[in-house]
């Protein structure tokens, strides 16, 4: 049965995904930030228009890292006029394009060989203008967790007896500065993980999420500069930043003669402004946030990190993980001492190995 499960077509998985909404490889860094925040998706796709091709996906990750270059600290607008290639990592395949009628045992191979997202047709009546969604891991792993009884027992196993807890984590300091994370929230972003605060006995105080960045607006960029790990937790927190947070980072800003971000800043948070409430006007949907709004709201944008323990189930780790919208959960003992993290790809492997020998198609791309 659960053999036959892994032949299914992966346009099963595809129904009511709607579809990408493409950004030429001419726009801009500042074109990528609009598309981003008017979406209200954590990713953008970037299209070739030669040959019709996702090329690559940014987020608002993409953005913040590339300002917090010592040159673009110093010249933000010119950052912001740069272009979209930029941000797009120089990782290959990490974009697979994929038919629809590949299996879930192919998606699940492309998954395990590097791929993030799968970027699949979508045939209509009309065929001027074709269509594209994409797949994720997520998508995959609700998928198994839809039809999770078909695997038992393995589900009610715990993941440590399961060996799926990843020992070698990225963690910081709560007092290092934010600024030493740079490399980290680069690697988490590609892994898809996250970055573990700790504090000297190893015990998990939080994390430097990029799915939490991810939601916040390019200003983020200031608070990683001039911010400790500890503070930035806060600055990014779902709750929005404190006065005395934004204050300090202005202060800071000023003391590096940081003009120019200190300008754009001003611009897009102003916690002095009459109303907040007009973060919600046009402002926004011209590509703004101003007048107190810190990004955008989104399950991924939470102020405490998300964590298991050795001994729960699988299944009860995957609920959690996709309730929550996140790609993995921090594995810590009673008293928060850090043991790993369970990512979505040590899951897959796990439901991968059940179907044998990969396949050696390589029709796929």
């Amino acid at each position: 049965m659960a053999i036959s499960f892994f032949a299914t077509e992966i346009s099963d998985l595809c129904l009511g995904k709607p579809p990408l909404r493409p950004l030429p490889t001419t726009a801009t860094v500042a074109d990528a930030v609009i598309s981003l925040k008017q979406s209200g998706e954590i990713y953008v796709s970037v299209w070739s228009c030669d040959c019709c091709r996702c090329i690559g996906k940014i987020s608002m990750v993409d953005v913040i890292l590339h300002l917090c270059k010592e040159e673009s600290l110093l010249n933000p607008l010119d950052a912001l006029q740069a272009n979209v290639l930029v941000l797009i990592p120089k990782v290959k395949s990490q974009i697979r394009h994929m038919e629809p009628n590949s299996s879930l045992l192919e998606a699940i191979d492309c998954i395990l060989e590097g791929a993030q997202n799968l970027v699949i047709p979508i045939y209509n009546n009309s065929r001027k203008n074709q269509q594209f969604c994409w797949l994720t891991q997520e998508d995959v792993v609700r998928y198994l967790l839809n039809s999770i009884g078909i695997f038992s027992p393995i589900p009610t196993f715990t993941i440590e007896a399961l060996d799926i807890i990843e020992k070698s984590t990225l963690t910081v300091n709560y007092n290092d500065p934010a600024i030493t994370t740079l490399p980290l929230i680069s690697c988490s972003l590609l892994d898809q993980t996250s970055i573990g605060v700790v504090n000297k006995d190893n015990r998990l105080i939080g994390e430097i999420s990029p799915f939490t960045l991810a939601c916040c607006d390019e200003t983020v960029a200031a608070a990683i500069a001039t911010l400790s790990a500890g503070d930035l937790m806060a600055y990014i927190d779902c709750s929005g930043p404190s006065d005395d947070l934004v204050n300090l980072v202005k202060m800071r800003l000023q003391e590096r003669n940081l003009t120019s971000m200190l300008d754009l800043m001003d611009d897009y948070y102003n916690p002095l402004s009459s109303s907040s409430s007009s973060c919600c006007s046009s402002d926004e949907e011209s590509g703004s946030v101003k007048n107190g709004c810190v990004g955008r709201f989104y399950p991924g944008r939470r102020s405490e990190a998300i964590v298991c323990h050795p001994w729960n189930s699988l299944i009860a780790v995957m609920v959690q993980m996709i309730a929550l919208r996140v790609s993995y959960a921090w594995v810590v003992q009673q008293d928060y001492t850090l043991v790993g993290i369970v990512t979505y790809a040590e899951i897959l492997k796990q439901f991968r190995s059940i179907a044998g020998t990969r396949s050696n198609n390589n029709s796929l791309i």
